[in-house]
């Protein structure tokens, strides 16, 4: 039996990937260079960089918990052949040699320029001047029983803490060393964690940068001026960043300003006074960016009940970043289809017009 029906005719013309492949062809496209120095000049070949990152996206955007599944619906899975640019006939990769590869990727700086690149093309749907910043918790892949002394005194097996006084300076993880334990509201247990920072713009919600640190108190704040200052770099325009009141500090205020930027921050004055005053709160700008907000709480949303993120499955600062910055691109690059659809028929109802 042959059939003559080829892999493109069987996805739909207007499938929403089919937007999506074209955009990420154009990224990768674009990094062909980066993937070429990864190859070694002798050794067995190995997986394409540019096929794994497409798997990737695909685990990002349908929610697949694992790279055994991951391969596994790859292999029958017509859509997911297409989308990644294998073949009808082609054979399918083993799993392990998959996540081996995919270490490689792991440990280069390809997130951030995947990102930058996927931006570079969301350019003109992005503001370039208001702004809004927030950190959102990330549970690290690891148990509290691995949260053991440093100094290796004896507290059995890890599973009794009752009565325990437990903090990051004598404690750490057996498991994964970069975590901390971490609470970001009163309440809540405390929790092996790590901090994603976002810088979104306001206009359609797109991730303008995005980086992940540590877990502490002053995490949130530093994160935000590393980012508005690579922002503001050799820019004399100066821009507006909205906050929650947990910014609302002297240091952050008074930093924000001397790299350009007015901080919109929601004003903390309960019980004491708040670092904002009426030269920032008297204009209407004020108002406006403290209701957009919601905008980077919509993007945290997606990235944890869509994406990986809620709870990693990877350890150590170095891959959890990338995992978080590969995924603010993959949201973006999901958005921008729809964004560009929309342009269009906007252009086309002025024509009528």
């Amino acid at each position: 039996m042959f059939s003559y029906v080829s892999l493109e005719q069987r996805v739909p013309v207007d499938h929403p990937l089919r937007a999506v492949r074209k955009l990420t062809d154009a990224v990768l496209g674009s990094l062909s260079a980066e993937f070429d120095a990864l190859y070694a000049d002798s050794g067995r070949p190995s997986i394409a960089p540019e096929y794994i990152l497409r798997a990737l996206l695909l685990q990002v955007f349908y929610s697949v918990r694992s790279e055994r599944l991951l391969v596994e619906q790859i292999d029958y899975n017509l859509l997911f052949r297409w989308f990644v640019g294998l073949g009808m006939d082609d054979s399918m990769w083993n799993h392990a040699v998959f996540s081996k590869n995919r270490d490689r990727l792991l440990n280069s700086e390809v997130a951030q320029r995947f990102f930058a690149e996927v931006n570079l093309h969301a350019r003109k749907f992005m503001s370039d001047e208001h702004f809004t910043v927030d950190g959102t918790l990330i549970q690290a892949w690891a148990s509290q029983k691995s949260f053991r002394a440093k100094d290796g005194s004896g507290d059995g097996d890890g599973t009794d803490f009752r009565g325990q006084k437990r903090s990051n300076k004598t404690h750490e993880s057996t498991t994964d060393a970069d975590a901390r334990l971490y609470k970001k509201s009163y309440g809540k247990e405390s929790k092996l964690s790590y901090l994603g920072h976002a810088l979104v713009e306001n206009r359609n919600g797109l991730i303008a940068a995005a980086m992940v640190t540590t877990a502490d108190g002053f995490a949130e704040r530093d994160a935000a001026l590393l980012m508005l200052h690579e922002r503001q770099k050799d820019r004399s325009r100066r821009i507006t960043v909205g906050a929650d009141k947990a910014y609302d500090t002297k240091d952050f205020v008074t930093t924000a300003r001397e790299l350009n930027v007015t901080p919109h921050v929601t004003r903390n004055d309960k019980g004491r006074c708040s670092n904002l005053d009426r030269r920032t709160t008297r204009h209407a700008g004020y108002a406006i960016s403290l209701s957009w907000r919601w905008l980077v709480e919509k993007g945290f949303g997606w990235l944890k009940q869509t994406g990986p993120l809620r709870q990693v499955k990877l350890r150590g600062l170095e891959k959890v970043d990338w995992l978080f910055v590969f995924s603010c691109a993959a949201h973006n690059l999901l958005r921008l289809p729809r964004l560009i659809a929309q342009r269009h028929a906007e252009g086309l109802r002025e024509q009528c017009a």
